[in-house]
């Protein structure tokens, strides 16, 4: 019985899909082991949002030979779909798959013995853009991330996410139900529905036959899983109908990510971005007039090509003044073959990594006043498994990291707790929970 070890780099989406990958390795007979107990096989799932995933990847084929010298390597994920031959080349690997090969990686390594020189597996992304595969993550975290939807038809100026993942395409309503009852089956609470463009869903076979709001509506009456949180979802394409499910709905926790970019429209326009800071405050206020206490988290970047000082204060007072509870910060960094390549003013690294340390300490400001405004107040928590320092955390409905003394009774349960005190770390201390 050969030992495979995973190792996923990226998003929510990579994970459900390594998940995936994995269970059918052990459909096959396979061993999954951790990534340090000496397997014979590796396969590293990769991102390339930004140049920094392409390096990890590198570390990650270096800590695998270390770890495991004679071991077979395989890379796949959007690095390896944009770049297989510099991957390829890559001292210690051996096996570099695509978009779709990917999914077919038993079927073309057959016995995985290494050769003098790696193997490539990699198709146009345009044959990629045929197919749609499905995925769902179980056993590696407390919630599972569902596949409903890939690729974009989105051309944002800095993303190479259409050139790694193809067009848009989704599963069927029917499917995604069916693999929802199956995950309800399972000891899971949480279903995170995750793809690259979620609010894009209903495009089969290239042409728009059904909406995320109809699947989500069909979601929420699936008995067995008790909450299901949307990821990240473009401002554009989360309406009024969406917000106002979810407000009412029985299973979908008031949680929204939206990617905002940046708080300039001058910058906006330039990113090809398809709304303006006027469209994404009028969803924010909409959302907090059905759900106060709803958390926002805010995808922003910083040092896009021509970004000026004023511009990225414009960025800067907006989210102040928004009613956003966190932020996650990306420092631009140039891809190949991406529009914003095009613009001449580059911002200095310097400058955008002054940026980043000032929107970070602006996340923290207002992470810090969505706890406190929920402090006192009862909510529902998923404990996690993991334990540090004899605490466990978990998070609420609306997204709080929740920290509690260790009780192995609490892993993977829904409790109901009193919000009490925000700890010197920033997490919130809870009275001692109760079980639902």
């Amino acid at each position: 019985m050969k030992r495979v070890a995973f190792y996923t780099l990226g998003c929510k989406l990579n994970f459900a899909e390594t998940s995936s990958i994995a269970r059918s390795f052990e459909q096959r007979g396979f061993l999954r082991v951790d990534f340090t107990e000496n397997p014979d096989i590796f396969v590293i799932n990769t991102c390339s949002v930004t140049d920094n995933a392409d390096k990890k990847c590198r570390k990650v084929v270096k800590e695998a030979r270390k770890i495991s010298p004679n071991a077979f390597v395989a890379i796949v994920g959007c690095y390896a779909q944009l770049k297989p031959q510099e991957i390829a080349s890559i001292e210690g690997v051996d096996a570099v798959l695509g978009a779709s090969e990917k999914f077919q990686l038993l079927d073309l390594l057959g016995t995985f013995e290494r050769k003098e020189k790696a193997q490539v597996f990699h198709s146009d992304i345009r044959e990629v853009a045929q197919m749609y595969c499905s995925a769902y993550s179980y056993g590696d975290r407390t919630r599972t991330f569902l596949k409903v939807q890939d690729g974009c038809n989105y051309n944002c100026a800095f993303c190479t996410i259409p050139l790694a993942r193809g067009k848009s395409r989704s599963d069927t309503i029917a499917h995604i139900v069916a693999q929802a009852r199956e995950i309800a089956q399972t000891e899971v609470k949480e279903v995170v529905l995750t793809g690259v463009n979620i609010g894009d869903f209903g495009i089969i076979e290239g042409k728009r036959q059904e909406r995320f709001v109809d699947l989500i509506k069909v979601l929420d009456e699936v008995e067995g899983i008790e909450r299901f949180r949307i990821s990240s979802i473009e401002p554009n394409l989360l309406t009024n109908e969406i917000i106002e499910f979810v407000a009412q709905s029985k299973r979908f926790v008031p949680h929204f990510h939206i990617p905002l970019q940046s708080g300039s429209n001058k910058i906006l326009r330039l990113m090809h971005r398809r709304y303006m800071r006027e469209l994404y405050a009028e969803r924010v206020r909409k959302i907090k007039s059905l759900m106060p206490h709803c958390a926002i988290g805010v995808d922003v970047i910083v040092g896009f090509p021509s970004e000026t000082e004023a511009d990225f204060l414009e960025t800067y007072h907006f989210l102040n003044d928004l009613d956003v509870s966190y932020l996650h910060v990306f420092t631009y960094s140039e891809r190949a073959n991406t529009a914003a390549l095009q613009i001449p003013e580059s911002v200095p690294m310097k400058v955008r990594n002054e940026r980043s340390q000032m929107l970070h300490i602006l996340s923290e400001k207002k992470r810090r006043y969505f706890y406190e405004q929920n402090l006192g107040r009862e909510a529902t928590v998923l404990f996690e498994k993991d334990i540090q320092d004899g605490l466990m955390e978990g998070f609420t409905e609306n997204y709080i990291r929740v920290v509690a003394p260790y009780d192995p009774l609490l892993i993977n349960e829904l409790q109901r707790v009193q919000l009490t005190r925000i700890n010197e770390k920033g997490l919130m201390e809870v009275k001692e929970p109760c079980l639902v």
